[in-house]
């Protein structure tokens, strides 16, 4: 059995995780994706895994998350940043929270820009950023209460002080990559090797991305756990 499994969503260009326990078959499964459902299921069932808790690292804006259904339907507990306003998260994480399944633990890091309640996540050789560090870039920080200059703290102090073989695994790619190491990043990232806390700034304001798609309903939406969301 893998305790790391890695699933993508072509649509949004979007990684799901599931870490599992080998030895309890206790799991963990890290932003979802609506469309997905069935397929985090079959491997749940085909598997005879135990879903502990089903986690968000923000509230997304480019894709409806399963996390509300996933825990209605293997009675798993939603955990979500407390600052995302995810209000029916059965968990609210706050920074250095432990989540445990089986005889793993993975740890909650608090790494607001992208988004102000951002969390990224580490387990064993790996952390998963969610939008705060992806490879070769970073996320957007003009929605949401994002903050560049937060963005910029969270990745230099907290995820770039890690050691530089831990395992970057975001949650998006757009160029069929599917991981990276600190290292790599600090090394090679042009948004942010050899930039100042300035230049991040002045980069990231100079972007000017168009709004993503149907942002307010898929956020809104998101904040519900994906829940009574009307589907296409």
């Amino acid at each position: 059995m893998d305790a790391f499994r890695q699933f993508f969503d072509t649509a949004s260009s979007t990684f799901t995780y599931l870490l599992t326990d080998p030895m309890t078959r206790n799991a963990v499964i890290i932003d979802p994706v609506d469309t997905h459902l069935d397929a985090y299921l079959a491997v749940i069932a085909g598997e005879d895994l135990t879903l502990d808790y089903v986690l968000e690292t923000h509230a997304h804006a480019d894709h409806v998350t399963s996390s509300g259904r996933l825990c209605q339907s293997t009675g798993a507990k939603a955990a979500a940043p407390v600052h995302c306003a995810i209000l029916p998260a059965d968990v609210q994480l706050e920074d250095g929270a432990a989540i445990r399944f089986g005889g793993e633990t993975l740890r909650a890091v608090h790494t607001p820009g992208h988004t102000a309640g951002s969390m990224s996540y580490l387990w064993r050789d790996r952390v998963f950023t969610g939008d705060t560090l992806l490879i070769g870039g970073c996320g957007r920080t003009d929605f949401q209460d994002g903050n560049a200059g937060a963005l910029y703290d969270s990745i230099t102090r907290s995820l770039f002080t890690l050691p530089g073989a831990t395992i970057v695994c975001p949650a998006h790619d757009y160029h069929d990559r599917t991981a990276s190491t600190i290292d790599e990043e600090r090394r090679t990232n042009p948004r942010l090797a050899g930039k100042s806390r300035a230049d991040f700034i002045r980069i990231m304001e100079e972007l000017l991305l168009p709004k993503p798609k149907a942002i307010d309903a898929t956020v809104a939406a998101n904040r519900r756990l994906g829940l009574d969301v009307q589907q296409a």
